[in-house]
């Protein structure tokens, strides 16, 4: 018995070709055996989820706007420093420790200073350790530091003062660059004003 009904109008051996063409693509269904064939190995697997999730931190670098800030360093030995937006020194700490440089880094804000003055008891003059580079040597829209002059044992300070309402490539009003022989104690800020460093600028 047929399991296709009966019809007047479909022509003579129409019902055999459906029939058949329904049990082809029956047959041609993938069984439970077939489909685990296809799961990808273990060792084929952990490399494509690498890329996805390398993918997946690459996404808001590429599109996640301007860094607050940018590091390079130059043929010269010396290192660029751009800051695009006054947050995160600790972070900017961080980048410039891990290029093997011995240097604390803290912004201070209109109306803030660190709680602890001086910060150091043993500071080499600029003309003993310049640290800043005056003018900068590379044509870059930040600033210049020659992290040469911190000798082992040494700790470089960068103190930058932070525009009240900064504009566009205006965010650091002031830089204070320096080299300590000895501890630097952590900035703590307070409320109040006091020139940057020790009373100086860079």
């Amino acid at each position: 018995m047929s399991i296709f009904p009966e019809k007047r109008d479909f022509p003579e051996g129409r019902h055999q070709l459906l029939k058949e063409f329904v049990m082809t693509a029956i047959q041609d269904e993938p069984t439970p055996a077939k489909q685990r064939r296809r799961l990808l190995r273990p060792s084929v697997l952990a490399p494509a989820l690498g890329l996805a999730a390398a993918a997946a931190v690459a996404f808001p670098l590429l599109f996640g706007g301007t860094p607050a800030h940018a590091v390079s360093k130059n043929a010269d030995g010396t290192v660029s420093i751009t800051i695009n937006e006054a947050k995160d020194p600790k972070g900017l700490e961080a980048e410039l420790r891990r290029m093997g440089y011995n240097i604390v880094v803290d912004y201070l804000p209109a109306g803030k200073k660190c709680a602890t003055r001086p910060r150091g008891s043993n500071w080499l003059t600029k003309e003993q350790a310049p640290l800043a580079v005056f003018p900068p040597v590379e044509d870059t829209p930040g600033f210049e530091i020659d992290p040469s002059q911190i000798k082992p044992g040494q700790t470089g300070v960068l103190e930058f003062g932070v525009n009240d309402d900064p504009q566009p490539g205006d965010v650091i009003a002031a830089i204070w660059a320096r080299v300590s022989d000895g501890p630097v104690a952590p900035c703590e800020l307070v409320d109040g004003n006091a020139p940057l460093g020790e009373g100086e600028a860079a």
